[in-house]
């Protein structure tokens, strides 16, 4: 084990996450014990801890840890959930959501980083997430419906498809705004059949959410 890796893993929790109010200790476990430079470029890896975006294949990239603890705790996660995932990038958030959820589908538009994804996951042992290469804002109906959803891009609405795939009583966390941002953090929540709840938590700033099915339509 990288010890190096590790003490700045430690600080990225402490000065960047818990620093900020977020509390759920499941989470910031997770987050000290995932080594994020294992997702990352070989021109940002030494860049790994630092608390902001960082540059990946394809004009994409790996989301800033604290926006990743932040949705995390948003969904309000549990042991049993089965996730979905829309936006893999390079696998980190769906590596942190596998530690946390019984279950997790990932899915990634960008066939070059889905096999990256694919490849750190599967690296690390994670068995329980399935990295798909698909469009994000279709869901994946096959698997719903799901306890949780995660889109790790953002739009100007959340996707019809994608609300009709969570389980009821599910949750649905988006950032939500222009593509210029900064975005508000939404948590939608599945109370029947045909209601939902909606819940504005923060502000972030994330890459926008692309794909056929409305986001940013």
């Amino acid at each position: 084990m990288n010890e190096n890796a590790l003490t700045q893993r430690e600080a990225m929790v402490r000065d960047q996450i818990e620093a900020r109010g977020l509390k759920d200790l499941r989470v910031l476990a997770v987050m000290r014990d995932i080594p994020r430079e294992r997702f990352m470029t070989d021109e940002t890896r030494d860049h790994a801890y630092e608390d902001r975006a960082l540059p990946t294949q394809d004009g994409q990239s790996v989301s800033q840890p604290f926006v990743v603890a932040l949705m995390c705790e948003a969904a309000s996660l549990e042991p049993k959930d089965r996730v979905l995932e829309i936006g893999a990038g390079s696998g980190y958030s769906c590596a942190i959501l596998s530690r946390l959820v019984h279950r997790v589908w990932t899915l990634e538009r960008s066939p070059r980083l889905a096999r990256f994804a694919g490849s750190r996951i599967a690296e690390l042992g994670l068995a329980n997430v399935t990295v798909l290469r698909s469009d994000g804002t279709g869901g994946w109906p096959p698997a719903a419906p799901y306890d949780a959803i995660l889109v790790t891009g953002s739009g100007l609405r959340i996707p019809e498809t994608l609300k009709q795939q969570l389980a009821i009583g599910g949750r649905l966390v988006m950032p939500v705004g222009t593509p210029e941002g900064p975005q508000t953090l939404m948590r939608l929540t599945r109370t029947e059949a045909s209601a939902f709840a909606e819940e504005a938590l923060t502000q972030v700033t994330v890459e926008p959410l692309i794909g056929d099915f409305g986001a940013q339509g």
